[in-house]
């Protein structure tokens, strides 16, 4: 199956085409370009570097959540609009399950983390073993301190921390948790072929109508207002 597969979620955007769980070809950047700029000229360089035109394309996925609002819009607009003009399948990918996919060939637990702004991440754990990556918990949204203590039970386990939320929690925690481990820059954000990798795993291929993004919590703009409301 040719999937081609897209990550516009936070500050950094890639696209992939993968053959099975091969990948023919990657496109990366970490700018901090607007997506709308770069993800579609991204597309059309990733399949000319893997000799392909969009017909060829089998299905689509993109991570579609947690992460930047817009950015996530962006791409699971892409998405959608790809496989429904092509008449083929996509599927949608946890941002943070693409991240503990970059370590598939570790022995450990992935700690993925995404900074959620107000000492807050969004994050999940995963166990990966002999090339299986293991959901421990659902993506959720949480404060520092509690992901700490949830580290915590897994004592002298070791955790790698990954995503662009890796660091913040690395700083703020490492002086309490010794088995915690940072992952390499190269390694710690979420790219497109960590997305075909899920989505050719969990084989959660739907119609393109099904797909839609996950926030886990609301807008800023949508909190600010029902607290005005709670406020009256």
């Amino acid at each position: 199956m040719k999937i081609l597969s897209f990550d516009s979620s936070a500050k950094t955007a890639s696209v992939a085409v993968t053959d099975g769980e091969t990948i023919l070809s990657e496109c990366f950047v970490n700018a901090g370009l607007t997506h709308s700029r770069t993800l579609m000229p991204m597309v059309d360089n990733a399949l000319k570097q893997a000799d392909m035109k969009i017909e060829e394309i089998d299905a689509f996925s993109v991570n579609s959540g947690p992460g930047s609002f817009t950015g996530i819009r962006i791409g699971v607009s892409a998405v959608k609009g790809l496989a429904l003009a092509n008449g083929k399948p996509c599927a949608g990918i946890s941002t943070l399950e693409a991240i503990a996919y970059n370590f598939i060939d570790e022995d450990a637990i992935i700690c993925a983390s995404m900074d959620a702004r107000c000492n807050q991440v969004y994050a999940a754990l995963f166990k990966v073993k002999d090339g299986v990556i293991t959901r421990i918990c659902d993506d959720y949204a949480v404060p520092i301190s509690e992901l700490a203590d949830k580290i915590a039970e897994f004592g002298d386990e070791r955790i790698i921390l990954a995503g662009d939320g890796a660091e913040l929690f690395y700083n703020a925690v490492k002086d309490r948790l010794n088995n915690i481990i940072l992952s390499s820059e190269f390694r710690r954000y979420q790219r497109a072929y960590g997305t075909a990798l899920a989505a050719i795993r969990n084989n959660n291929f739907e119609d393109s109508s099904l797909l839609a993004p996950v926030y886990l919590r609301m807008p800023q703009a949508e909190r600010e207002l029902k607290l005005k409301k709670e406020n009256k």
